[in-house]
């Protein structure tokens, strides 16, 4: 189960399938937070600066693949203010289809989401203890597309088309290891954001956020045959977890994130944004825990697409 305990410091286990995408938030969202507390660019000439008004509707509908699932799934919110001025989104998710047919959710109507582009909060990753599975996804993602802009209208840094700043990950890696089944699990990202355009004619700007591994490939991993590289760049993911036969499964793998939002110049909101997950793994059967028995290896590769627009 995954689990979010409002610690930046703490472990979170992962949900199966989702590759660390919760835990790339939690460590995204604490990190910023605190390197960025105090610091709010100015809203001059920043095309990514968002401007509330109270009451404001919102809604969105948001298409995904995971593999061999596909859903659809709509979110409708509306802007609120609290009692010290500040703004947030709140999200009622409806209407999914999950491979083509209406799909019943069993908090729809009860849950809702609670986000925010307000530079003077720090947003928070969701509570999913409550939430029904299939929501686990759409949730994430669209906290993916928050968590990904707010930085960029906080700072303040990304101000003309080609305009680029490159977040090292301070916190190290992020783990969902429980300690029993899971014995290891962890991933480490970097955040390089690029504006891609700026169009006064069309009214938006474009927005690029790549959550990819560190240059210098810092993740610990514990056997030889993990450290060379998977694809493109140093392996950033691993995973060990004991059988119940006594054996373990382990793997190693190279996972990346390229997030691309398109933003109103009039206010800021989002008008559309896409995502596309990849995750490139190794995976072997070993009879030690120190991983030097081991099978022959597998390659899995698995490729997660997600676009979102206003309706």
């Amino acid at each position: 189960m995954l689990r979010d305990s409002g610690d930046c410091g703490s472990g979170r286990l992962r949900r199966s399938g989702m590759h660390g995408q919760a835990a790339i938030l939690s460590i995204l969202l604490c990190a910023l937070s605190s390197l960025l507390s105090g610091q709010a660019g100015p809203a001059t000439l920043n095309p990514l600066h968002r401007e509330y008004r109270e009451g404001e509707r919102l809604a969105y509908h948001m298409k995904g693949v995971n593999e061999a699932w596909h859903y659809e799934i709509d979110a409708d919110g509306v802007v609120k203010k609290d009692a010290a001025g500040r703004f947030s989104e709140e999200y009622q998710w409806t209407q999914m289809k999950s491979g083509g047919q209406a799909a019943t959710l069993a908090t729809a109507t009860d849950y809702r989401q609670r986000l925010t582009l307000d530079p003077g909060q720090n947003p928070s990753a969701p509570d999913l203890t409550h939430v029904d599975p299939k929501m686990i996804g759409p949730v994430t993602d669209m906290m993916t597309f928050y968590a990904d802009l707010w930085p960029a209208d906080k700072l303040g840094a990304l101000k003309k088309a080609g305009d680029h700043f490159y977040f090292r990950n301070p916190m190290g890696p992020s783990s969902w290891a429980d300690g029993t089944r899971v014995l290891v699990g962890e991933d480490l990202i970097d955040f390089d954001m690029t504006l891609k355009s700026v169009d006064t004619a069309a009214g938006t700007a474009v927005l690029e956020v790549k959550h990819v591994p560190p240059h210098d490939g810092a993740l610990p991993l514990k056997a030889e045959w993990m450290k060379a590289p998977i694809g493109g760049g140093p392996n950033n993911w691993v995973q060990i977890a004991k059988s119940s036969d006594g054996t373990f499964d382990a793997g190693v793998g190279l996972e990346t994130f390229t997030v691309e939002i398109t933003v109103s110049l009039a206010d800021g909101r989002m008008v559309s944004a896409t995502m596309e997950n990849p995750l490139i793994t190794i995976e072997r059967v070993c009879e030690d825990e120190a991983l030097t028995k081991c099978g022959e290896a597998q390659r899995h590769e698995i490729s997660r697409k997600i676009e979102i627009s206003a309706k």
